[in-house]
């Protein structure tokens, strides 16, 4: 027997060979492509897998064709029907990615994936029923194959699927970037002048060089686009970080934080942190005196969170801080404070406000609650309980709403223990809530503290409560102690 070994069979082996280790190789990069998208990455890995199958079979037949045997004519035709429909299935995977890269809206996607797998069902249905009697593809008496009559048929959907392809492409070519539609429209274009050229010289397998170059290109120009998709987020994230940074210290300046506060005034002491869910928050306190004998402090959360609770809780601070300054009543500062938020709120957020004057001179707190927590009073000599006071409607949840207040009477050795629902609702890994009773402990474990050690006892037992678990609501906290004359006394006056 003589061997011979032509150009066109010279050819062939390099596309062939070379077809494979590209495939591989690019199935490899793929794989270790952190920046493609997940849905991308699953399309472009089954993809080559089909293109390595195609290949794999196409040399499969290559190299059985015209040896004897029964055994080897059914091994033909098993690999030649599994190559007819890999081509099938590889038409149907590129079309179920420029479905990805068009953005298309849900309803719109399920339609066209639908018809996608109408096509490759039909495709399989031809192969299957043609092949009993070699209409697409048979092999003779020597077992060398040879194209049926009617071999047309096993391209007619995965020439649909092009077709499909160019359709979406047009329609969808704003959605697209340029170099991607130029990948494209290269896979597409490029099959079909490899059957052309494979019209002239029939042994040489233009197909396969046609089908890894175009789809390696396609690959490349789509992971080159989602790197720098990547980048430019990554820039972005970067620059959203710096901002929230800067707001997140602009809020922080916003509210009072240097101790002590009133180094001048013996009679009191307060002290009040804020510790954001996220870079910014909704919760706020507030502190100042309103003239010689007025202190009013203030313990507020905001409906929802990040920026726009931000927003909003800076805005709902000043419009407090200003009615307040005018010398208005608790119950009245709520109640013009409503108005103000309601008269422009069409996002619709609201805040629970805790609002209290103290007449330093005298211990009277006069207070007013606009649906907050209630306060936790410690008299002298006693311990912290809390103080179920009336609750008022939300601030910005209806405009009209009047407030009523009421009167706490603090003796010297008084404190009081303002917070938002982000301590008592704080949670741990099994969702169990902190709750309040576990907070009037914490803050009887040690009430003669003075009230900035008293807040970091909280903040200690909430972080050993809550443990690994993600801080899901702002943590703020007000302590105040009136010292009244004693304070005096204690600073030599």
């Amino acid at each position: 027997m003589q061997f011979t070994f032509s150009v066109a069979d010279l050819i062939n082996t390099i596309f062939i060979s070379g077809g494979i280790g590209i495939s591989l190789l690019s199935l490899l990069q793929i794989t270790a492509s952190i920046h493609l998208k997940k849905q991308v990455r699953y399309y472009f890995q089954v993809f080559f897998t089909l293109i390595l199958s195609y290949i794999s079979c196409h040399l499969a037949r290559e190299i059985m064709n015209g040896m004897p045997g029964g055994a080897v004519r059914t091994a033909l035709y098993i690999v030649t029907f599994a190559e007819i429909t890999l081509a099938g299935f590889m038409a149907h995977i590129m079309s179920l990615l420029v479905i990805a890269v068009s953005k298309l809206d849900k309803k719109a996607n399920i339609k066209l994936v639908v018809l996608l797998y109408s096509f490759l069902i039909v495709h399989i249905a031809i192969l299957v029923l043609c092949e009993p009697f070699d209409l697409v593809y048979g092999f003779d008496k020597a077992n060398l194959y040879y194209r049926g009559k009617y071999y047309l048929l096993s391209n007619i959907c995965p020439v649909l699927m092009l077709i499909f392809d160019v359709v979406l492409l047009l329609q969808n070519r704003k959605k697209i970037s340029k170099p991607v539609k130029i990948a494209f429209w290269n896979y597409i274009i490029a099959p079909v002048i490899a059957i052309l050229l494979q019209a002239f010289s029939p042994r040489i397998q233009y197909i396969i060089f046609a089908t890894v170059g175009a789809s390696v290109y396609m690959f490349s120009v789509i992971i080159n686009n989602q790197n720098e998709e990547y980048n430019r987020q990554k820039v972005d994230n970067m620059r959203i970080d710096t901002e929230l940074t800067m707001a997140s210290a602009i809020q922080a300046d916003m509210l009072p934080n240097i101790y002590p506060a009133f180094p001048d005034r013996p009679e009191f002491d307060i002290y009040a942190t804020m510790n954001p869910a996220r870079e910014v928050g909704g919760d706020f306190y507030d502190f100042f005196l309103v003239d010689n004998d007025h202190l009013c402090m203030v313990m507020a959360d905001v409906s929802g969170k990040g920026v726009p609770a931000a927003l909003f809780m800076m805005a709902s601070k000043i419009i407090l801080a200003n009615n307040a300054m005018m010398g208005k009543s608790p119950a009245q500062i709520l109640t013009d404070t409503n108005n103000s938020i309601c008269s422009n709120n069409r996002m619709e957020m609201f805040v629970t406000v805790w609002l209290g004057i103290l007449e330093i001179s005298t211990g009277k707190l006069t207070a007013a609650n606009a649906g907050h927590e209630y306060p936790a009073i410690k008299h002298a000599n006693g311990d912290f309980e809390l103080y179920k006071d009336k609750h008022g409607f939300v601030i910005g949840g209806m405009s009209g709403i009047k407030y009523k207040e009421y009167e706490i009477n603090l003796e010297p050795g008084s404190k009081m223990f303002l917070y938002t629902d982000g301590v008592p609702e704080a949670t741990d890994a099994e969702n169990k809530m902190f709750g309040t009773e576990r907070m009037l402990s914490a803050l009887n474990a040690e009430s003669s503290a003075e009230p900035k050690k008293i807040l970091e006892n909280i903040k200690t037992t909430v972080d050993g409560f809550v443990n690994d678990a993600e801080q899901f609501d702002d943590l703020t906290m007000l302590c105040m102690e009136y010292t009244g004359n004693k304070g005096g006394e204690k600073n030599g006056k």
